[in-house]
């Protein structure tokens, strides 16, 4: 089969790494890629091709151009800006939630809106485009908040405020300065909920949902949850706060209901739904929806699946997940993520990386913010690469990652040393 994935990040990187695996891929094209995906080229069966992931009319004119028998979309951004329909249009098979169905991610709005319809346990919440009536809310409201940018932001456009001042900030930051461009036309203040947050996925047909071992990522920069917020600075899996009890009531209470209720409004899902959910007192409240896999998430939950991925991803596509075998490794998976320095800021390009060349075990290193700069390989974006441990738990997957952490160096290189701390918080590094 020729495959096309669509993205350019670490969790691209970790879809070409695992579909490379399938028998039955002939050729893999990466749309744009990365130097790691590059460098996988070696295997014959993978290429990059130097299309960018928002040209949809170019994607759409290589699909047909090239005979492509499957596309997987990685990124939320085209997926909220129609790939996925305008390639089903011209013939071609997509894994990946058409632009209504990816609204659950690209609107907030539209998300908590959908939950209440639903009756999908989640936080109260109210919406706005002014920012005076946002600040009068803000002073009427009797719990403390969070706030949110509807619309996409690359995971960064959530503002956990400690005071009614840094509330009244962030709404201006978000509504008036335009931190967050365009996705912060709207703004969501919702309830701060407490407890402890983990990401449950699952593959979807649009009927059949099949779930994915539960996943906690480190949105903050600095060890101890301290720092701004980012795309994610790493993660493990599978989560042991999650246990198969849970994971069949958030199957039953929150899953399986949100791909019905797609359904049931005109906006059938396939592919990934992601689940961000506080577990509180009161059972586990969804955060948000996300449309595809997590980045750093897939970079663990991939290493531990056993079965073919292109197969599940065409059971998915033809409504067939429900007769679909999907089995997953024992053991646990780290990644690390390696950031520039500046990251979530501002930070600089074209440093070069050494230590990617050694041999590995157990662990692989995922390319995220790279390029080719001649034979050297540089730094191109704030997250630089998510280096992946695994093993028989996460004691070992964590080792393993970290070891392989060590061989890795650029200028400015930051990350965290205090990953997977909640599964086992006495945890030292050595």
């Amino acid at each position: 089969m020729n495959v096309l994935l669509v993205g350019s990040g670490g969790r691209e990187h970790a879809l070409a790494w695992k579909l490379a695996q399938s028998p039955r891929l002939t050729t893999l094209y990466v749309a744009p890629g990365n130097a790691g995906t590059a460098i996988s080229n070696q295997q014959s069966t993978i290429r990059n091709v130097t299309i960018p992931a928002e040209d949809t009319a170019a994607l759409v004119a290589f699909a047909r151009e090239q005979h492509i028998d499957l596309t997987i979309i990685g990124p939320e951004a085209p997926l909220a800006a129609g790939l996925a329909d305008a390639l089903r249009a011209a013939g071609v098979r997509v894994f990946g939630p058409s632009q209504a169905a990816a609204q659950i991610e690209a609107s907030k709005a539209f998300a908590k809106a959908f939950m209440v319809r639903h009756h999908i346990p989640t936080a109260r919440y109210a919406v706005f485009t002014d920012f005076y009536q946002a600040i009068g809310h803000l002073l009427a409201v009797t719990y403390p908040v969070v706030i949110k940018a509807s619309g996409l932001a690359a995971g960064k456009g959530v503002i956990v405020p400690d005071c009614a001042d840094e509330a009244e900030a962030a709404l201006r930051q978000i509504m008036l300065e335009r931190e967050f461009g365009a996705a912060g036309d709207e703004v969501v203040i919702e309830e701060r909920l407490e407890g402890e947050e983990v990401s449950v996925l699952a593959f979807t047909d649009g009927v059949t949902v099949r779930v994915m071992p539960p996943a906690q990522d480190h949105k903050r920069l600095l060890d101890g949850d301290r720092g701004p917020n980012t795309g994610g600075m790493g993660a493990y899996a599978p989560a042991p706060i999650a246990t198969p009890s849970l994971l069949e009531e958030v199957t039953r209470t929150i899953l399986q209901p949100a791909v019905d209720g797609l359904r049931n409004e005109g906006r059938p899902f396939v592919g990934v739904l992601y689940a961000g959910l506080m577990l509180t007192k009161d059972g586990p409240r969804t955060l948000e929806f996300n449309c595809r896999f997590g980045d750093p998430e897939a970079q663990v939950i991939l290493p531990l699946l056993e079965s073919d991925l292109l197969e599940i991803a065409l059971a998915c596509v033809e409504g067939k997940l429900a007769t679909q075998e999907i089995l997953w490794k024992r053991g646990a998976a780290a990644c690390v993520v390696l950031a520039s320095e500046g990251y979530p800021g501002n930070y600089p390009k074209g440093r070069p990386i050494s230590g990617l060349g050694q041999p590995l075990e157990d662990a692989y290193i995922f390319h995220a913010g790279t390029a080719r700069s001649g034979e050297t390989i540089v730094t191109a974006g704030g997250r630089v690469l998510g280096v992946t441990g695994w093993g028989t738990d996460l004691r070992a997957a964590l080792h393993n990652a970290y070891n392989a952490v060590e061989t890795i160096s650029f200028e400015g290189m930051q990350y965290r040393k205090d990953i997977g701390w909640r599964a086992s918080p006495t945890r030292t590094l050595t």
